[in-house]
């Protein structure tokens, strides 16, 4: 280990990314494990508009909530790590053989100058590397449309996601997997996905780190962006 690993575990010691309590090592304490709401064989994956499917092991409640918002909105990158391999397990469980790409649902410049960081990049980038691979970037962002979570709505969120999204690279022939961070109504990956598919992806297939209880949904839960 580096001397400044050593003094960096020394000023910011790891720490369970839903309990915050410290740790010996990153990720996801034993306890957190067993206590997190995960999700089952049959509310672990769902079918979005268009036939479009997705993959999430939480749901979007307690710790798992505050995580994800630390690590949106408030730099708690350390998350991503944690975050990121559950998603390539939900991903590998459901979809195993059917991408060969992965890539992620990209913010807006402005966004990414203001927040530092673009959160789906990173989940996608953690999800790889438990396969010995890189994401590839095969999307633009190209209107910064409001926010998904400034919207109470389902029909709001989905006219606001529409042509935001630009192909990049060469998604032609690919069988991707798009990650993003929530799939609340599906609209955001929906649109992306869309994109792709127009670009000459031969299929797409989606990964988050949660999903909201329906309930939660249908009165219009916040959290995307």
């Amino acid at each position: 280990m580096k001397l400044v690993d050593v003094l960096l575990d020394l000023l910011f010691p790891p720490k369970c990314p839903f309990c915050r309590r410290v740790q010996d090592a990153p990720g996801m304490c034993p306890d957190c494990e067993q206590a997190l709401p995960w999700t089952d064989e049959a509310h672990g994956l769902r079918a979005l508009r268009g036939g479009l499917l997705c993959a999430a092991p939480l749901w979007y409640e307690g710790a798992v909530r505050e995580a994800i918002r630390r690590f949106k909105f408030h730099g708690g990158v350390s998350a991503a790590g944690p975050l990121g391999e559950l998603i390539a397990q939900a991903a590998a469980e459901r979809f195993s053989g059917e991408f060969d790409v992965v890539t992620w649902v990209p913010v807006s410049a402005k966004r990414l100058r203001k927040r530092g960081y673009d959160q789906s990049r990173l989940l996608a980038e953690h999800a790889c590397k438990l396969w010995g691979v890189e994401p590839e970037a095969l999307l633009r962002k190209v209107r910064d449309n409001p926010a998904q979570s400034s919207l109470d709505s389902a029909e709001d969120r989905w006219k606001n996601t529409r042509d935001v999204y630009e192909a990049q690279g060469d998604p032609a022939g690919k069988r991707v997997l798009l990650i993003d961070d929530i799939c609340s109504t599906g609209a955001t990956l929906v649109s992306a996905a869309g994109t792709l598919l127009s670009a000459g992806a031969a299929g797409v297939v989606c990964a988050a780190a949660a999903f909201p209880r329906p309930e939660e949904e249908n009165r219009g839960e916040k959290g995307k962006e």
